[in-house]
């Protein structure tokens, strides 16, 4: 009786054992959130920390900045550092982007009864940093 009580004791310590484990290591590949920068931090002027702010408050919940991973759309990382647009195969330059946000492209809505001249000067400069 005794033995099949530890033997039920050590069963149930290894089970725990592995849970833990593997919630650890859940917990622990899940952690790939960094600490947002500053504008300073990223070296962003004045202009391209307005285009930030009008980033987060129209692109954001769309589209990763630092990132090459989308949400709904693409990320946008290092977009102008490639001759094309990786999903639409455009020029990837200020003309270009400055068309598919103000008329929209597949599913991404149009901006342009959204951002005024200002606003969108302002993003092409933040997303030049990206």
């Amino acid at each position: 009786m005794i033995g099949r009580r530890k033997e039920q004791g050590a069963g149930a310590a290894l089970i725990l054992a592995i849970a833990s484990g593997i919630l650890i290591f859940a917990l622990l590949s899940a952690c790939n959130v960094e600490r947002r920068k500053s504008d300073a931090e990223l070296g962003l002027n004045s202009q391209q920390a307005a285009g930030r702010k009008v980033y987060d408050h129209d692109c954001d919940r769309c589209h990763e900045a630092y990132s090459t991973r989308g949400k709904k759309g693409p990320g946008l990382k290092g977009m102008f550092q490639h001759k094309y647009l990786r999903l639409s195969g455009l020029p990837a330059n200020d003309a270009r982007v400055t068309d598919i946000i103000r008329l929209g492209r597949n599913e991404m809505p149009s901006f342009s009864q959204t951002l005024n001249q200002q606003q969108m000067e302002d993003l092409l400069a933040y997303l030049h940093t990206l």
